[in-house]
């Protein structure tokens, strides 16, 4: 076969754990056996089918299952890779909160707002407290849908004070952050589930971040990617983007995926290290409350993205989450306690000889500082009598 010719490959389609297949024009959310529902692969991006025209993540459009004449776009993507000095070694930290509403969040919501705007939604559902929740009342906004966002009863006003100020409905409702979940489940018969833990073109938004990093390094992958989890949809992304592009022939291996996660809450770093998440007893509520997620959708998809990837995960303790606050903020990066989880997961894997001085690593700082005032304050205004950090429910 001449090499110049392109090569054929089925249209995208979308499947659930059992491999049962559905249409992307399926409105549903979840797989008839109740798990996650994935899109089936694609090519990867070669450098010149880049849009160079379009300072967004659309400039990436041919490697996305929704035609960019859909897009919903608030000019997400295109985020900075700063290089800085780090424990005497030149590492890259992508700043995420250069995203529309302030974390990398936008970049998953932009591509599921766009589809199911295609498919002629005119009303969505979302449930969550932080990120998430902004993230679909703006792109909603923007797509002139109607938003509900259910969040806990007892979430703080300034939480989800972004939320409605996008025009969003804010619906509370009595009981943990799992009944919160349930509720929206039992809701979306009736309302489209904009959920960004279940909903597959979420995870096709956030495979972005990756080609990012592959265009900002002058089309190659770096030797190592520093994640923080709490549903693990930076680390699918990831490993979907470099598959993707190593399929492609543009990369010669993976990235390693290493992932942190606060301590109590590291159910998908215990797992990859074969420890049982019930070992650690009470979930103690931390600092980094976006990554406080008990049960990941996608558990066995994350798990196994860091495997092939011949990655790492570590549960950071509190202590470490807050001193890596204090040093990126001394490098002038004022990153929310979630996403210094990243750094601290970074100091640990140089310190373990995992990460070596001249490998190329990227380190994802998912969200700014402002976006967190309450556990800013909490670090940086001394430890206190611990009420705010027992205050979080997600």
């Amino acid at each position: 076969m001449n090499a110049e010719q392109p090569v054929a490959v089925a249209a995208p389609d979308l499947y659930d754990r059992s491999g049962e297949r559905y249409s992307l024009d399926d409105p549903r959310w979840r797989g008839k056996d109740g798990s996650p529902l994935a899109v089936s692969a694609l090519p990867g991006l070669r450098p010149e089918q880049i849009d160079t025209t379009e300072r967004s993540l659309w400039r990436y459009h041919a490697a996305l299952p929704v035609p960019a004449a859909h897009r919903v776009s608030l000019g997400e993507g295109c985020t900075p890779m700063v290089p800085l000095d780090w424990a005497g070694r030149r590492v890259h930290f992508k700043l995420e909160w250069f995203n529309p509403t302030s974390s990398f969040k936008d970049r998953g919501v932009s591509v599921m707002i766009s589809h199911l705007a295609a498919h002629g939604a005119e009303h969505v559902l979302e449930d969550s407290s932080g990120n998430g929740g902004a993230a679909v009342a703006a792109y909603a906004a923007a797509a002139g849908i109607r938003a509900r966002i259910i969040v806990p009863a007892a979430t703080s006003a300034a939480k989800i004070l972004q939320a409605r100020a996008y025009g969003a409905e804010i619906e509370l409702v009595d009981g943990t952050r799992a009944e919160v979940s349930d509720e929206a489940i039992r809701q979306s018969e009736r309302v489209p589930y904009a959920s960004h833990n279940w909903h597959p073109m979420f995870i096709q938004g956030t495979k972005t971040i990756a080609y990012e990093m592959w265009e900002s390094l002058g089309f190659t992958a770096p030797d190592n990617v520093v994640l923080v989890a709490g549903a693990g949809s930076n680390i699918i992304g990831c490993d979907l983007a470099f598959g993707e592009l190593l399929d492609a022939g543009q990369i010669d291996k993976r990235p390693r995926l290493f992932v942190g996660q606060p301590e109590h809450w590291a159910t998908i770093a215990d797992t990859f290290n074969g420890i049982d998440p019930a070992d650690r007893g009470e979930r103690v509520p931390t600092i980094a409350e976006g990554a406080s997620i008990a049960h990941p959708v996608r558990l066995p998809e994350a798990v196994e993205a860091i495997r092939r990837s011949n990655g790492g995960a570590y549960a950071v303790p509190e202590e470490e989450i807050r001193a890596a606050v204090r040093a990126l903020s001394a490098r002038g990066l004022y990153a929310e306690p979630t996403s210094s989880v990243a750094a601290a997961t970074l100091d640990h894997f140089i310190a373990i000889g995992e990460i070596a001085p001249d490998e190329t690593t990227v380190v994802v700082l998912t969200g700014a500082g402002l976006k967190s005032a309450e556990m800013m304050a909490a670090v940086f205004d001394g430890p206190g009598d611990g009420a705010q950090e027992a205050s979080i429910t997600r």
